[in-house]
């Protein structure tokens, strides 16, 4: 059996912010420009009782919270913080599969520094991370990486929950449907129209009808319920491709309402660009219309894509040569990227079988 830590940094980029800059402690702090068309890319604790949220236009987290301070996204210092975070998980773990900047899973079944328990061993990385970094972390700890994400969910922030084997059922049981790593807010909805609020209403139904009405994800879903999750944790796994895709509950039906959503589509998208300091040469554009036909471009540029305004020049060109069919009714869209180039970043910092307790 497998132990997994999930680390998750709490409000990253916003507690950056609210640690370098001692006046927006304890007041509500947005990642983002206060301008039309603009995003918020995190939003501090305090923000969030407003309901500010990430990807939330900064015009309409304004209007939740006038007095929210809006702060301008480093990307250079976050990557730096990263590099100390993730310096720090290599002391424990050989096996570390980082998902962003700010989380990441660790097989920790192998113990590096002979400390007997994953529990403590994430009480420990947390603790080194407020030393080193001044910020706090929340973990979660089981056997697989499913139940590890949940878990750290589950007493945010700052904190840390173990799911252990015999507990796991009942853990899944009561969460609600939209809580599913995996399963997001338009299949949320969906699940509650048909009754299912819980982990338990999901487990009750078949892998015949959940692949029948959401097709390979279905097969998930049925796994995830009952706690199963065979996926290694997968370290220095070299990411080929960054891409967004969002699923509509009315269907898109004008060349008007296309262009405004893959205007939100490339904000999302450019911010996961500038995060992780790569360019990409070949820009996707992916659309699944009413009928369930899916179909994709790409075009491959000289100059690479590397920010929001490359990109959305770059997803223009390929929108004009995509042959459209607002009659048919475009129900997913999806922008990507492809052959990326990493950017030198100047600034980034530097056996046994254990119990999960």
């Amino acid at each position: 059996m497998r132990k997994i830590i999930h680390i998750d940094m709490d409000a990253f980029y916003a507690s950056v912010e609210q640690r370098d800059f001692p006046q927006l402690r304890g007041k509500p702090v947005a990642v983002g420009r206060a301008e039309a068309r603009s995003v918020v890319a995190a939003a501090s604790y305090e923000a969030r009782k407003y309901g500010v949220r990430s990807a939330m236009p900064s015009l309409q987290a304004l209007r939740l919270c006038p007095h929210l301070h809006f702060q301008p996204p480093r990307f250079a210092v976050y990557r730096s913080v990263s590099g100390q975070i993730h310096s720090i998980f290599r002391e424990y773990a050989d096996l570390v599969e980082p998902l962003s900047l700010d989380e990441a899973y660790l097989d920790v079944t192998r113990d590096k520094k002979g400390i007997g328990s994953a529990t403590l061993i994430a009480l420990e990385i947390k603790k080194r991370i407020r030393e080193a970094t001044g910020l706090t972390a929340s973990a979660g700890v089981s056997f697989n990486k499913f139940l590890a994400k949940m878990a750290s969910d589950y007493r945010k922030p700052d904190g840390i929950f173990v799911v252990e084997p015999e507990k796991a059922a009942d853990f899944i049981s009561a969460l609600p449907i939209g809580k599913f790593y995996g399963i997001g807010g338009v299949t949320a909805g969906k699940f509650r129209e048909m009754g299912v609020l819980t982990g338990a209403d999901l487990k009750s139904l078949s892998r015949e009808f959940l692949v029948s009405r959401f097709g390979k994800a279905g097969i998930y879903f049925y796994d995830i319920a009952r706690g199963i999750d065979e996926r290694p944790v997968e370290p220095g796994r070299e990411r080929k491709s960054y891409s967004v895709e969002n699923t509509y509950a009315q269907d898109i039906k004008s060349r008007f309402a296309l262009i405004a959503e893959l205007y939100h589509l490339e904000k999302r998208l450019a911010r996961h660009l500038e995060e992780e300091g790569v360019k990409a040469r070949t820009v996707v554009l992916k659309v699944r219309y009413h009928d369930f036909s899916t179909f994709s471009r790409s075009r491959t540029f000289q100059v690479p894509v590397h920010d929001f305004a490359s990109l959305h020049e770059s997803v223009r060109s390929v929108r004009e040569a995509f042959p459209w069919d607002y009659g048919k009714g475009i129900r997913l869209l999806g922008v990507g990227v492809q052959h990326l180039l990493k950017e030198a970043v100047s600034d980034a910092g530097p056996i046994r079988q254990l119990s999960l307790f």
